[in-house]
């Protein structure tokens, strides 16, 4: 019977969830895509091919049973789809939401190669998961025997959440440090809600904190707590702070008045949301409303910027990037969406300074892609005599993150790092050159996806336990 109900790929079409129009969506911040009906999940979970080489699967940075829970989902068993994706990704309704599936498991579907339309696997993940929380399958943490052992974890984004959770569940102790008032790193304060709606990240704190994570916010590790103060406490200690350092603009006239970060920008609304208040948006410093807004960059948190500008009514909204769209590494999908609310992209562009204090515009110079770089991607080259004057009264530096100096900032300058500021660790244990101490994430990864956040979170944990189940057999002796 189960055999029946899939490799309907050639009969049935892609399909979506429906989509609100971009003039609806444009006016507010709510997700942009509707949730699949139960058939409708059942139909387009059936078209999965259960391909012997499951190419969805391997390109999942968590190797998600992609397979098995879509046959498990078309089959109508649903809370077994839930289980068994819940089993290897600790937060599969955000992935659901904000993982870019057409560059991993959607864009190597072997049916998407063949020419039907790829299943819709992130989709239907969020609509298996956002069901397990309606049916109440997801449960607070309740590990089988407490353990004495203690782990503090500095970071409450993806990757230091998705640690406490799997060491929480094996009875260990956690406590979680962050700097700021909500836990969830980006996922509540850098993602917008049009994206990953906030109830869904509160909610999936509350289930944690419930299970026993003990959570100390408004925490700044280096001034409210020493880093030696936390390696003592506790006898792990996971550094998963993300990268926060934004890379940021030469050229004459930088730092005028009305050049923001994107990270600043992203934060403020996101507070808004939540009803705080925030008086750099009420003072317009960090309001588009009536603006021409231009944004640099390229990559996700570009196209998070100039659509938040859309939404908050910005008279023109412009995104300059110095490649062209095939080789920008933001999401084909996002830049198909900033597109249909009103953002106009100026491919081959790229500042070279900057008119007026306040800003009131950003002098471009045209780009040409040259010779492959070391990175094998084609580099931007200055096309001569062909500068032009952009109008801009609010202008957001997307430019990337950087990681912090951690060793100065917590006075811990035995803590190795790499060249380029990441923590230095093992990338199959994540363990530092400190003895119990592991860094996960964009810390050590450089700035990266939520889903390798998680992957690196679960990994340190997998390992803490390992060391733990390995001291108790050798005590056993």
């Amino acid at each position: 019977m189960a055999v029946e109900k899939m490799l309907k790929f050639v009969t049935v079409g892609k399909s979506m969830p429906e989509k609100r129009s971009a003039e609806e969506r444009a006016h507010d911040f709510n997700e942009i895509y509707g949730e699949y009906a139960a058939a409708k999940a059942e139909e387009q979970a059936s078209r999965c091919s259960q391909c012997g080489v499951p190419y969805c699967q391997s390109h999942c940075p968590l190797h998600n049973n992609i397979p098995d829970w879509l046959r498990l989902t078309a089959t109508g068993r649903l809370q077994e789809a839930y289980e068994i994706s819940q089993a290897t990704n600790t937060f599969p309704e955000i992935c659901g939401r904000i993982c870019p599936q057409d560059r991993l498991c959607e864009g190597n579907c072997v049916i998407e190669q063949s020419g039907h339309g790829t299943v819709t696997i992130g989709s239907v993940e969020k609509y298996i998961t956002d069901t397990a929380w309606e049916r109440g399958w997801v449960k607070p943490i309740t590990p089988a025997q407490e353990r004495p052992e203690s782990v503090g974890i500095i970071g409450a984004g993806p990757g230091g959440l998705a640690a406490a959770d799997m060491l929480r569940r094996a009875g260990l102790q956690v406590t979680v440090y962050d700097r700021y008032d909500r836990a969830g790193g980006l996922l509540t304060y850098g993602i917008p809600g049009f994206k990953l709606e906030k109830d869904v990240v509160m909610r999936r704190n509350q289930q944690l904190e419930a299970g026993g994570i003990t959570f100390v916010m408004n925490c700044t590790v280096g001034q409210d707590i020493s880093f030696a103060e936390i390696r003592e406490k506790h006898d792990f200690v996971v550094i998963a702070t993300g990268v926060y350092k934004t890379r940021d603009l030469a050229g004459p006239g930088a730092g005028a008045a009305g050049i923001v970060r994107a990270i600043d920008y992203l934060t403020a609304s996101n507070r808004l949301s939540f009803g705080d208040s925030v008086p750099e948006f009420e003072s317009g410093e960090l309001n588009a409303e009536g603006k021409k807004v231009v944004v640099i960059g390229g990559g996700d948190t570009a196209m998070d910027c100039v659509r938040t500008a859309i939404r908050q009514g910005a008279e023109s909204v412009k995104c300059l990037y110095r490649r062209d769209r095939a080789n920008m590494p933001g999401s084909q999908r996002e830049v198909q969406n900033a597109e249909e609310e009103g953002v106009e992209f100026a491919w081959l562009t790229a500042p070279k300074g900057f008119a007026g204090d306040p800003v009131s515009g950003v002098m471009v110079q045209q780009m040409r892609l040259g010779q492959p770089d070391a990175s094998g991607r084609r580099s931007p080259e200055v096309v001569d005599g062909a500068d032009y004057v952009e109008e801009a009264d609010l202008v957001i530096k997307a430019l990337g993150f950087e990681p912090e100096d951690l060793p100065a900032l917590w006075n811990t300058p035995e803590l190795e790092v790499t060249r380029w500021g990441t923590v230095k660790a093992d990338f199959r244990t994540h363990e530092t050159n400190l003895p119990g101490v592991y860094a996960v994430g964009d810390i050590q990864r450089g700035a990266s996806l939520v889903v390798w956040a998680i992957r690196d979170g679960r990994e340190a944990a997998e390992d803490i336990l390992s060391k733990l189940a390995a001291s108790a057999g050798v005590a056993a002796e």
